[in-house]
């Protein structure tokens, strides 16, 4: 059950109104900074079989603070326009929080993916593409979109192709979309990157000394004991780097239900067993939850929910004994459940800024394309053999041969992922100190989360004051 009258939009204003009170602007800009600047709502018909179906979609601009606009586009029966606005305004406090230069975007197709074959959803996409291009919503400087629920890399290479016939010759056309294949100018590295970013700022948290003890736990990763809600790709990978890590993933849900083991389990052997059977459940070795809600509410460290929204209300907080929530998802938590966690002294890490590994990679991936040029292509070489003449001068004058395995690592040039993933880690781990620090600052904002608002709403509004937008 979810709270009564739910709606996504309204939970962002409202954690933004509770986090405005912690800055100084005034207050008809805090108001610009909250609306979405614009919405564009369509209906377009597409033949499919031998009918007509006249197609429901959005695409909403939150902010031209920075431009280009950034954000997905899912494809989902739930997709309407209340959903679409509060996850651009997500965008533009989550690139606002990890300093990535792109105003919040978003944008969706009300239909059920699996319900159509690939040549009929081409089809949608590619009408869905030239509506956005008629109204100049779509563009290397203008907006960006990448990959959401029911999307990934070949709607992106759809939409790639559809911009260009309408683009002929524009030599910057393949910045006009992300989470493209790597063939068709993406990032290697994209697919993890949600993920990872998740691990990389959990991680950070719990390097934190200070905030571990208040919460009661040890500091670092190692042993932790880790739920995950979610088998996606978010899930997934947030589940895998952090058995990677040292933690134990002690359960996973997913929507037919939920697998326990307290001594931990295998995430790639789970995920395996789910692609073979088509269920997670009766996973050898581990205890069936019938109802996927039920791993929510068992003992755990950190509890990873990345699946949908409204996951966690006032009806279930009450009996979450996480110690930390790592919102993997966009907004799993209703403000009801956020409230019910201050008073517990649950720590939640919110979504705007812990699932920004996505936008931050995307980013990599538009200055890729920009520039025309692979990452690593330039450096790659120069690293290794600079490096290998190091090597050859310490092994000279120590007169010792430096191991066969250290050798590869020391002279190793960094390829295109390596950078990608340097540059996420860094840009998760300045934003965790960031946050961490204005509410270290401000022992008045009550969470993380409003923390974190303060961070992004001092940021948009700096960009409008030093821009002169306003008087």
């Amino acid at each position: 059950m979810s709270d009564i009258n739910y709606s996504f939009f309204g939970a962002v204003e409202r954690s933004f109104d509770r986090a405005a009170k912690f800055t100084s602007w005034d207050p008809g800009i805090l108001e610009q900074i909250k609306q979405c600047n614009s919405v564009y709502r369509m209906h377009f018909p597409v033949k499919i079989g031998d009918k007509v179906e006249v197609i429901k979609a959005y695409r909403v601009q939150h902010s031209h603070h920075k431009t280009p606009c950034k954000g997905g586009i899912r494809f989902a029966t739930s997709v309407n326009l209340d959903e679409v606005m509060a996850l651009a305004a997500l965008m533009t406090y989550k690139c606002a929080i990890v300093n990535v230069p792109f105003g919040g975007a978003k944008g969706g197709i009300t239909i059920d993916p699996k319900k159509y074959s690939a040549y009929d959803l081409e089809k949608i996409t590619r009408r869905y593409t030239s509506e956005l291009i008629k109204k100049n919503f779509i563009g290397p400087g203008t907006d960006v979109p990448a990959p959401d629920y029911g999307t990934g890399e070949r709607e992106m290479a759809w939409i790639l192709d559809t911009y260009l016939s309408m683009r002929p010759g524009e030599v910057d056309a393949l910045a006009c979309v992300t989470g493209k294949p790597v063939t068709q100018g993406g990032v290697r590295g994209r697919r993890e990157a949600t993920g990872l970013g998740v691990f990389y700022g959990l991680r950070e948290v719990c390097d934190m000394p200070d905030v571990m003890k208040r919460i009661g736990l040890e500091t670092g990763v190692l042993g932790k004991k880790i739920i995950v809600q979610g088998l996606g790709n978010v899930g997934y990978h947030s589940a895998k780097f952090f058995q990677q890590g040292g933690a134990k993933i002690i359960a996973l849900a997913e929507y037919e239900g939920a697998i326990f083991n307290n001594r931990g389990l295998d995430v790639e052997a789970v995920f395996q067993h789910r692609k073979k059977t088509g269920s997670i459940l009766n996973f050898p070795g581990a205890k069936n939850f019938e109802k996927s809600s039920d791993a929510l509410e068992a003992e755990c460290d950190i509890l990873i929910p990345a699946a949908l929204e409204n996951v966690i209300n006032s009806e279930n907080a009450g009996r979450v004994k996480a110690r930390i929530i790592g919102e993997a998802a966009n907004g799993p938590l209703t403000p009801e459940a956020d409230e019910i966690f201050i008073k517990k002294g649950i720590l939640v890490v919110p979504d705007m800024y812990l699932n920004a590994g996505g936008v931050t990679v995307s980013y990599f991936e538009w200055l890729k394309n920009l520039s025309h040029v692979r990452y690593g292509r330039m450096e790659k070489r120069f690293t290794e053999n600079l490096n290998s003449n190091i090597l050859g001068q310490m092994e000279f004058l120590t007169g010792k041969k430096v191991g066969h395995n250290a050798r590869e690592k020391i002279m190793h040039g960094p390829e295109e992922a390596d950078l990608v993933f340097s540059g996420l880690e860094e840009t998760m781990i300045v934003a965790t100190r960031e946050i961490m620090e204005m509410w270290h600052n401000n022992p008045t904002i009550p969470d993380m989360r409003t923390a974190a608002y303060v961070v992004a709403i001092n940021k948009v509004g700096t960009a409008y004051a030093e821009l002169g937008i306003f008087p």
